[in-house]
């Protein structure tokens, strides 16, 4: 698989939130941006086209939950689903990335912030730019999103 180079978005799916993060491969760092609260599709990609100006990503990495016993999790295919939409509506590389322990990783991340300041979608985007960290720093362990 060749290596998309430039600006990436990474993505921390989920039902009711999407973790947003950003990272360049040439820095090799992925930083939170913030969460995606909406339950409606459209809502979720009214946000993301604005992200999408904004950065002008050449690619996108999602992260594709697992149970720790690697059996698949529920989410799982609404992850890979919202990244063959992605594919399909921009036209740039998406790739999928095991996301297993990355939300504990957050929480775990954010455990030092006060409870009044800490929001429910900063886990997400914390998540998200650890989804998108562990890429730029192992892309082999990327695999394209199915079609």
């Amino acid at each position: 698989m060749t290596q998309p180079t430039g600006t990436l978005i990474g993505f921390d799916f989920g039902e009711r939130r999407i973790g947003v993060a950003v990272g360049e491969t040439g820095t090799g760092i992925a930083n939170p941006l913030g969460a995606i609260d909406a339950p409606a599709n459209d809502a979720r990609f009214r946000e993301i086209e604005k992200l999408v100006h904004e950065w002008r990503p050449a690619a996108f990495v999602v992260g594709r939950p697992r149970h720790q016993d690697d059996s698949e999790h529920a989410v799982a295919k609404l992850a890979e689903k919202f990244a063959r939409r992605l594919q399909a509506k921009y036209h740039v590389p998406v790739v999928m990335v095991d996301e297993t322990l990355t939300s504990a990783a957050a929480e775990a991340s954010l455990a030092g912030k006060r409870a009044g300041t800490k929001r429910k979608g900063d886990v997400d985007a914390v998540a998200a730019a650890i989804i998108l960290q562990s890429y730029l720093d192992d892309p082999e362990a990327g695999e394209h999103a199915p079609s």
